[in-house]
């Protein structure tokens, strides 16, 4: 009996899938302000991941933003995008006023509305346990070797196509394994 044979790009597929899953568990296992996890994840690739792509151009079209379509192209070459959101619209009580509010009752009380691209206000300690959880997930990926890039742009299509309807503020990370890292040198 023949050793089986298993093709390079079905390998890379295969493990590109499975770093994105610890790449979410490394930000599930972030550290959060006071331990309040309010942090969205989702693995996006195939059929999916080419809504994202169309938004992207519709998006790019829409605004003349040149960075739309240019990032739209990374995804398109990319075989997965990570999603990763934050449900900010409530405090965790400090009162710190970063928020632009007296205190988090007001915070609280406050409207949150959808501006251009994302929900505010945002409380600030949320939007930095975003930050936290995407460092960690592209901390994974680099251990894997895996070429990634967090992408602002993503996010907002993201949150056009309600991708994560909880979350007030979206990230995209797509990930590849080619011969050259595809999210560098870009114009």
């Amino acid at each position: 009996m023949s050793p089986p044979i298993v093709e390079s790009e079905r390998c890379e597929k295969e493990a590109l899938l499975e770093a994105s899953k610890y790449m979410v568990v490394s930000a599930r296992t972030a550290p959060k302000t006071a331990g309040i996890d309010d942090i969205i994840t989702a693995i996006v690739y195939g059929k999916e991941k080419d809504v994202i792509v169309r938004k992207m151009e519709e998006i790019a079209k829409e605004r003349k933003i040149e960075g739309f379509k240019r990032d739209a192209k990374n995804v398109k070459d990319s075989d997965i995008v990570i999603l990763m959101g934050v449900r900010g619209k409530r405090s965790i009580g400090l009162s710190c006023g970063a928020c632009g509010y007296k205190n988090c009752g007001k915070f609280e009380e406050e409207v949150k509305r959808l501006g251009e691209d994302f929900v505010g206000p945002t409380c600030i300690f949320k939007a930095l346990d975003l930050g936290i959880a995407l460092g960690s997930a592209v901390k994974t990926a680099s251990f894997l070797n895996v070429d990634n890039r967090i992408m602002y742009r993503i996010g907002v299509a993201a949150m056009k196509l309600k991708f994560l309807p909880e979350a007030t503020i979206i990230m995209g990370i797509p990930i590849s394994a080619k011969g050259k890292n595809i999210y560098f040198d870009r114009k």
